[in-house]
C-alpha cells in the first residue's frame, strides 16, 4: 500500500533493498559447493588481501594453473595429443591422467603447468568406458547368455597386459566394479557395454576372456572411455580444435573468455576430496611444507578418517595442498593442539601468500630464549633452560620414541666446563674412554674371560643390526641365517685351497 502511494506521489527513485538475494551454496563453484555445511573450528581470523577465487585469475595464471577435458581422436597416441596441446598454448608442462590407446577416443585430461602435479593421483582414480564387442560366433542363449557373462567377469580379475601394449606383461589383479549391457546384436555377433573399473584394467583382455567364458570367442572392435577420475562427458568435453580456436581468439582478438571455457581450473580435480579450510596467516607455511596445526584451522569436512588423503584449501577457494589427515573429524573437533595433516602434494606456488610463520607468543619466547642463551642455536634446550619451558613445550618435528612421545633431544656442550670435562678425541674420531674400553675388553679376551661391557661402538653395530633385521618371520630369519652359514663354509674353503697352495709353493 506504501509503494502505491509513493507512485502516486510521484517517487520514482531507485532505492537499495533491505537484503540482498543470496546465492545457495549448493551453486557456489568447485571447492565452495555446500561451504556452509563444513563444521566450523573458528570463525576469527584475518583475511589477507592476497591470491584470488579460481575463476577469477588472471589469464596467464588461470592456464598455468587448469586442465582440459579433452576428448582425444582416434589415431593419434595420447603422448602426441598431449604434445599437440602443450605446442598450442606454448605452455612449459603438460601432463595427462592415464594413457589411451591410439585408435581409442573419449576422456583425457590434460594437465598444464602447476595442474601438472595432480596428475599422479588422476592416473590412480577409477574409469569407466563402454566397449563395442565382436563374437566369432552365433550364441545359443543369446542376449541372456551374454548378459550373465558379463555379471560373472564383475570383482577382481586377473589380467595379463595383450601383446600390443607398451608395458611390461606380468599377471595383475584388476577390479571391475560394475558393467551393464546395452545392446546385443546376435545375427552381427556384436554387443555393446558399459563397464566401471579400477585403473589398470585393460578391456580388451576383458573382452577376449568373454570370448573364451562363452566358448566362442571374441575381440574388441572399439572403445571410448566415458570417464577418468573426477571428469566425464558431461563436464565441458572440448576437441583439440576447440582448443586451436580459442587460442587463435586470444593471439588476434584478445578474447579470453574462450580459453576461460575451453580450460577449467584446477580445483576441478579435487571436488571428490574431503575439504580442511586453512586460516591465510598459514597457507605460506604450508606451502613450504609444514604441518597444519591445529591453530591453523578454520572448517572441515564431516567423515575424515585418520590418513585419508584430503585438499587444504583457502578460504577463496584455491587448492594449497593435498594431505594425509592426522586427526578424525572428532579429534579435530575436541582437541586444543597436535597435528591435523601432514603435506602429501603441495599444489601452490610459495610466497603467494605473505610469510607469517614465527609471530605467536610461543615462538617468540623461543626466539627470546635462543637470544638470552638459554636454548642452543637449533632451539634445543641446554643446561640454562628453565625447567617450565622444558615441561609445557613439545616439538612436533622431533622422531616419535616407542611410547608415542617427543624424543629427548641430544644437549650440545657449550659451556667451558663442559668442553674441558670432555675426554679427548684421537684422530680417528675415537674418544680416550671408548679406547681405554676397547683395550680392557681385548685384554679380558686375551686372558680368556668374558668382557665386562660392550664399547658403545659395538652396541651401535648391534643395534643396527637388530633395527635391520626387524619384523622378519621365522622362516625368513631361517633363510637368513642359512645363507650365512653357506657364505662362511665357502669362505673357510677358500682359506684352506689358499693355505694349501702356500704350502705347495713352500715344499717345492
Amino acid at each position: 500500500m506504501a509503494q502505491v502511494q509513493k507512485i502516486e506521489q510521484g517517487d520514482f527513485s531507485i532505492k537499495p533493498e533491505n537484503s540482498t538475494p543470496a546465492i545457495p551454496t549448493s551453486e557456489w563453484p568447485l571447492l565452495l559447493k555446500n561451504y556452509d555445511k563444513l563444521l566450523v573450528r573458528t570463525g576469527h581470523f584475518t583475511p589477507i588481501p592476497c591470491g584470488c577465487t579460481p575463476l577469477k585469475r588472471d589469464i596467464k595464471s588461470y592456464i598455468s594453473s587448469g586442465v582440459i577435458n579433452l576428448d582425444k581422436p582416434s589415431n593419434p597416441s595420447s603422448h602426441e595429443v598431449v604434445a599437440w596441446v602443450k605446442r598450442i598454448l606454448r605452455v612449459e608442462k603438460t601432463g595427462h591422467s592415464g594413457t589411451l590407446d591410439p585408435k581409442v577416443t573419449g576422456c583425457l585430461i590434460v594437465c598444464i603447468d602447476r595442474a601438472t602435479r595432480l596428475v599422479k593421483s588422476q592416473q590412480g582414480a577409477g574409469k569407466e568406458y563402454v566397449c563395442v564387442i565382436r563374437l566369432h560366433d552365433r550364441l545359443p542363449g543369446g542376449e541372456a547368455q551374454f548378459a550373465r557373462a558379463l555379471e560373472t567377469l564383475t570383482g577382481a580379475l586377473f589380467q595379463r597386459p595383450p601383446l600390443i601394449s607398451a608395458v611390461k606383461r606380468q599377471l595383475r589383479i584388476r577390479t571391475i566394479h560394475e558393467s551393464k549391457l546395452y545392446e546385443f546384436d546376435n545375427d552381427r555377433h556384436l554387443g555393446v557395454f558399459w563397464v566401471s573399473c579400477e585403473a589398470g584394467t585393460y578391456i580388451r583382455t576383458l573382452c577376449v576372456h568373454l570370448g573364451l567364458l562363452l566358448g566362442v570367442g571374441a575381440h574388441m572392435q572399439e572403445l571410448r572411455r566415458v570417464r577418468s577420475g573426477a571428469m566425464d562427458e558431461s563436464k565441458g568435453m572440448v576437441t583439440l580444435h576447440d582448443v586451436l580456436d580459442a587460442q587463435w581468439m586470444m593471439d588476434n582478438n584478445r578474447d579470453e573468455s574462450y580459453l576461460r571455457k575451453v580450460i577449467s581450473p584446477l580445483e576441478s580435480l579435487l571436488t571428490t576430496y574431503k575439504r580442511i579450510v586453512v586460516k591465510d596467516s598459514a597457507v605460506n607455511a604450508v606451502c613450504y611444507g609444514a604441518k597444519l596445526m591445529i591453530p591453523g584451522l578454520l572448517r572441515f569436512e564431516a567423515g575424515i578418517e585418520v590418513h585419508e588423503e584430503v585438499v587444504l584449501m583457502t578460504t577463496k577457494g584455491e587448492a594449497i595442498a593435498i594431505g594425509i589427515a592426522q586427526m578424525s573429524t572428532v579429534e579435530l573437533s575436541t582437541c586444543d593442539h597436535g597435528v591435523v595433516a601432514k603435506v602429501k602434494r603441495c599444489i601452490m606456488e610459495r610466497d603467494l601468500y605473505p610469510r607469517r610463520w614465527g609471530m605467536g607468543p610461543v615462538a617468540l619466547e623461543k626466539k627470546k630464549l635462543k637470544s638470552d642463551g638459554k636454548l642452543d642455536k637449533y632451539g634445543r634446550p641446554n643446561e640454562a633452560t628453565p625447567a617450565k619451558w622444558q615441561e609445557q613445550y613439545t616439538d612436533y618435528n622431533a622422531p616419535l620414541t616407542a611410547e608415542g612421545t617427543a624424543a629427548a633431544p641430544v644437549q650440545e656442550k657449550t659451556s667451558q666446563s663442559d668442553v674441558l670435562a670432555a675426554p679427548p678425541v684421537a684422530p680417528n674420531g675415537e674418544t680416550a674412554e671408548s679406547m681405554d674400553l676397547d683395550t680392557s675388553t681385548a685384554a679380558a679376551t686375551t686372558n680368556g674371560d668374558a668382557p665386562a661391557a660392550e664399547g658403545p661402538k659395538d652396541a651401535k653395530e648391534k643395534d643396527k643390526k637388530r633395527k635391520k633385521h626387524d619384523g622378519e618371520t621365522p622362516e625368513e630369519r631361517a633363510e637368513r641365517k642359512r645363507r650365512k652359514k653357506e657364505k662362511k663354509e665357502k669362505k673357510e674353503k677358500r682359506k684352506s685351497a689358499a693355505s694349501k697352495a702356500d704350502d705347495s709353493d713352500d715344499s717345492d
